[in-house]
Formats: structure tokens, C-alpha cells, sequence
């Protein structure tokens, strides 16, 4: 059996692992990273980039780099790079595809399979997503799993023995996810899941960018695409620095047009401004603990997941929440990639994990829309009837039993919506179907109703009419982020006409790429000299002699790494 891959297809950055020789091991990218940004890019020539050459060219070339795409998944959105159109199933697949690469370099062996891990809070149209990315790919997604799920999955490979309780607090590039789960003699039981996909790290950038504007008096939404780009970048290093030292304050500096611009942000303004994003954080991890009832006290570690965790003010926020430091033992990048791997180990039945029991819960309620009735013939529409309530225990099958309200009414509309609102339009669509009933005075004639909601977490619908018996398995067609079959065959042969940069030149594109945005960067003599160590390094690759090549391109490294160093732009 060929080996199964775990991946973290992430918003800023995804990673792939493999469980092995009894343990879980990150596969480094062709640049000897595990971390590849989830960022494409086409080339002049029409090459796609992926990861960090691509990301090198966000600043320099937006209108043919794309990231964060991870957001738009399941819906119809486009996004336009270069002369066509992508849907993010697509951009997705192509660091997919990135990733498979990395895999059977690494392994010296075909990778097909894969367990993909995706935000608790992803709806079905967006897991449906995910799973056409990775056939676009060329992968057979054998699982989605939970991103926090896979991450303890990761912990409790090491709490092989006792019980203990924990909470999953995951902040990512894009979503925010929580869990609560229990462990006890090899069995992980996943208590409660909540979360918001709309809430990550892009936000909190995104508020001290425009915090940025607002003291040098600039409108962020009115700057040119390089600027905006080149702004998140500025502000991004500022978070790290931040992040690495814990200073009182931080500095970011940028030239937009012709002047040069400064603000100095200290650590109690950033707090003031982002507490609003702070307070949003509260209530998924309240809501968690209220449905997982388990007491506050009663938790034995609070683990961090996601790059955003690294956060200062998020760090404090968790240890006044929860009284206590989280846990520090695990790399919030890299355990959820890790978790998907031991996922994978599960599913190909490893004997190392042979007395490991995994269970998961639906982390939000499923239903349908109905009409309630006030009077004879008076009825009020829009109410919200759960049939899967959140936090139940998956697999899980459910049905409920839907009437006509009319006579001789022909049809009945079935509205599915996720969410935990009394109302549907406060919650979110998932599509509709129509079912034709047997002619029948009213309440003589419906349907039942039958969801059924896999380990996956994909939704499959099934109607049974009545009086007549008829039963069918109902495809929600109406869903706008659903792709169909012909859809998902014409993107395949999209994809295979794009010409991939070759994985081994990726060292050579990403130092071009970073030099290039460097030289936009910068003015006056640093410019100059900067343009002729480039020129330097392209002479040598178009000579194409592998040592010269090695040679100048180490060379140029050391420019840049001085010119960085040296220089705030």
C-alpha cells in the first residue's frame, strides 16, 4: 500500500507530513522548508509559482499573484491572475499539487491518498471544495479531518496513558476554531467544536494596516495594489518583531509615491485597536466549554494552534481566560499538519496506533427551513428546525418529517441551512431542493427528511415522499460553490495545460523574485548596485553551468540578506 499523506492546507502557509516508522514526520518543500505559503503565482513566460517565489512576487506583481484563497473555498467566487480566471478550488489544488511534489521527492514514491485537515467550522460546501481541489490535484482524499481534531490528535500521541482534558484554541491565517476534547486509555473524544471562519491572522494585519493609514491620514482601500501589498508585508514584520521580542513598541515604514512614511505603534494603541477582534475571540471558547460541560477548572491544558497564536496579546488573552500559560510543547505551525499525519496513520491501519480510538462531533447544527402555524390557514415561514444539533457525535443519521400545508400542493422546497440562529436568514444557506409529492389534501402528503453527516463532515440528504414510499439521495444542486462533474473535468484540463515551474529551479525563482521586490524597494546607489548583482545572477543562469549558478546565487543571497539588514523600507 502506497503511503498516505497528511496535509494543512492552510490560509497563509500548508505543510505535508507522512506517519512512518511509527512516528509523524513534516516533509520539507524543495527549498528545505516545512512551511510552503499558500500564495500562486503566473510567471511571464505563463509558469505558475507556488510558496515563497510566489509570495516573494505579491508586492511586485499583484495582479498575477493571489493568497489567503483558502477563504473563498465553496463559494463561487473568481479570482483573476494574469489573462484568467481561477476559482479557489483551483489555486488551491496547484499548492496541492506543490505539496505532492515535495512528497514523492522526499519519499521516491508515487503519492496519491491523503487526509486533508480543514477549520471545524467549514460548512459542507467548502469540504466539498476541498475534496475537488485535491482530485484537481490528483489526490483521492481519503479524510477530512478537523484541524483542531488533527492537532490533538498530534498531543495525544504523546499522552498515550492517563486521562486528561484539554482545549484546542486555533487561530490560523483565516479561521478561528475550538475544540474541547477528552482522552482517556488511547480513546480522544472530541467534546465540543465552535468556531468562525471569517476571523485569523489576515484580520488582526489587516486592522494595523488601516491603523497605519489613519495616522498618516491615507485611505487604505484607495491604495494601488502594490502599495496595499507592500504595506501587509511592512506590517506582517512589524508583528513579528513584536511577537519575538514582546517590545513596549514597534516601528513601520514605507514609501508610498513620493514620500516616506513612519508610524511608531506602541504595544497599548495596538491593544486598544484590536480589542474588538480580542472580544470576538471569547465567545467560540465560551460556547465550547457551555456545550462540552466541562467546567473551566477542570482542564488540563490549553494548547495553541496556528501562526496567529504567536501573537503577544493573543497569548495574554488565553492566560486570563483560562488562569494559566497554555501549553508551550508543541510548534502551533506544524501540529495540525502532524495530526493529519497520525490521521492518515489511523486510516492506514499502522499497529503503532492500533489502540488509538478517535471520535468527532458536528460542529454546528444542521437543518431545514419550515413554516410554523398560527392559525387555520395562517402560517409564518422562515424558522429555523435543527435534524443534526451541533456538538453531536458523528457518524450521525437524522430525520425529520416535513407536511404539505396546502391542498393538493405539488411540490415541497427544502431549504438547508448551517447555523444556530432561530431564524434562517440568520444562518447560512447550503442550497435547496425540490421534491415532487403525491396530490394529496394538506398534511396528507411530505417527506421525511434524512441527513446523514460523516467523520468528513460532508452532508449527504436523503428524501423519503409519502404516501407513495419513494426515496431518493438528493444532490443539493443549487449550492453556488458546488462544482459539477463536467466542471470539475474542464478545470482538470485547465490545470494540466498550465506549465508548473520545475520544482528544482524553485531555489533560483525565489531568490529572483525576493531581489526584484527588494530592488522596487529600494532608491538611489543600494538601487544600482543591487540591479547589477541581478543581472549577474540571471548571466549565469542563462549559461546554465550548475556551479557558477550555485556560486552566484549564494552570492546574491548575502546582497540581499545585507540589504535587509541594513535598510527599512
Amino acid at each position: 500500500m502506497s503511503q498516505i499523506v497528511g496535509i494543512d492546507l492552510g490560509t497563509t502557509n500548508s505543510l505535508i507530513a507522512v506517519w512512518r516508522e511509527d512516528k509523524a514526520e513534516l516533509i520539507p518543500n524543495a527549498l528545505g522548508d516545512f512551511l510552503t505559503p499558500s500564495c500562486v503565482s503566473i510567471d511571464a513566460d505563463g509558469a505558475v509559482l507556488v510558496g515563497r517565489p510566489a509570495l516573494e512576487r505579491s508586492s511586485t506583481h499583484p495582479d498575477r499573484t493571489a493568497a489567503s484563497f483558502k477563504r473563498y473555498m465553496g463559494t463561487d467566487r473568481k479570482l483573476h491572475l494574469a489573462d484568467r480566471f481561477f476559482r479557489p478550488e483551483e489555486l488551491s489544488s496547484l499548492v496541492l499539487k506543490s505539496l505532492k511534489a515535495d512528497a514523492e521527492a522526499w519519499l521516491r514514491e508515487p503519492v496519491t491518498d491523503a487526509v486533508i485537515a480543514v477549520p471545524a467550522y467549514f460548512n459542507d460546501a467548502q469540504r466539498r471544495a476541498t475534496r475537488v481541489a485535491g482530485e484537481l490535484a490528483g489526490l483521492k482524499v481519503l479524510r477530512l479531518i478537523n484541524e483542531p481534531t488533527a492537532a490533538a490528535l498530534a498531543y495525544s500521541v504523546h499522552q498515550r496513558e492517563g486521562e486528561r482534558k484539554f482545549l484546542i484554541f486555533d487561530l490560523g491565517g483565516g479561521t478561528f476554531d475550538v475544540s474541547v476534547l477528552d482522552f482517556f486509555e488511547g480513546v480522544m473524544e472530541v467534546r465540543a467544536s465552535t468556531g468562525d471562519n471569517f476571523l485569523g491572522g489576515d484580520d488582526f494585519t489587516q486592522a494595523l494596516c488601516e491603523l497605519f493609514c489613519r495616522k498618516r491620514g491615507i485611505v487604505f482601500a484607495a491604495l494601488s495594489a502594490g502599495d496595499s501589498q507592500r504595506l501587509w508585508r511592512q506590517v506582517e514584520i512589524a508583528k513579528r518583531r513584536l511577537t519575538q521580542s514582546d517590545a513596549g513598541c514597534v516601528s513601520v515604514e514605507m514609501r508610498i509615491g513620493d514620500i516616506e512614511h513612519a508610524v511608531e505603534l506602541g504595544s497599548d494603541e495596538i491593544q486598544q485597536h484590536l480589542e474588538p477582534l480580542l472580544n470576538k475571540l471569547r465567545k467560540p471558547v465560551e460556547r465550547a466549554l457551555r456545550d462540552a460541560r466541562i467546567p473551566l477548572d477542570t482542564l488540563d491544558d490549553v494548547i495553541l494552534v496556528g501562526g496567529a497564536t504567536r501573537m503577544p496579546l493573543v497569548r495574554k488573552l488565553v492566560s486570563r481566560m483560562f488562569g494559566r500559560l497554555p501549553a508551550g510543547n508543541l510548534n502551533p505551525d506544524e501540529v495540525v499538519a502532524l495530526g493529519a499525519a497520525v490521521q492518515a496513520g489511523l486510516v492506514g491501519r499502522h499497529s503503532a496506533l492500533d489502540e488509538m480510538v478517535m471520535t468527532d462531533v458536528a460542529p454546528y447544527s444542521l437543518g431545514i427551513e419550515t413554516a410554523i402555524q398560527l392559525g387555520a390557514n395562517d402560517y409564518v415561514g422562515g424558522n429555523f428546525v435543527p435534524i443534526i444539533e451541533r456538538n453531536t457525535v458523528v457518524p450521525v443519521s437524522r430525520e425529520q418529517r416535513i407536511l404539505t400545508i396546502r391542498d393538493r400542493q405539488r411540490y415541497l422546497v427544502v431549504k438547508v441551512f448551517q447555523g444556530e440562529a432561530r431564524l434562517t436568514r440568520d444562518n447560512i444557506a447550503l442550497g435547496e431542493l425540490k421534491l415532487e409529492v403525491p396530490i394529496k389534501p394538506a398534511a396528507e402528503a411530505g417527506a421525511d427528511i434524512r441527513f446523514t453527516y460523516d467523520v468528513s463532515g460532508v452532508l449527504e440528504v436523503q428524501a423519503t415522499t409519502f404516501p407513495d414510499g419513494v426515496t431518493k439521495t438528493i444532490v443539493i444542486e443549487e449550492n453556488p460553490g458546488a462544482m459539477t462533474a463536467e466542471e470539475i473535468a474542464r478545470c482538470i484540463a485547465a490545470l494540466a495545460s498550465l506549465k508548473i515551474h520545475p520544482r528544482d529551479q524553485t531555489e533560483n525563482r525565489t531568490v529572483l523574485a525576493r531581489a526584484d521586490r527588494i530592488y522596487e524597494e529600494l532608491l538611489g546607489e543600494p538601487r544600482r548596485l543591487l540591479a547589477v548583482e541581478i543581472a549577474r545572477f540571471q548571466s549565469s543562469l542563462e549559461r546554465q553551468i550548475v556551479d557558477e549558478i550555485s556560486r552566484t546565487r549564494q552570492e546574491l543571497t548575502g546582497v540581499l540578506d545585507h540589504i535587509e539588514a541594513q535598510y527599512t523600507y
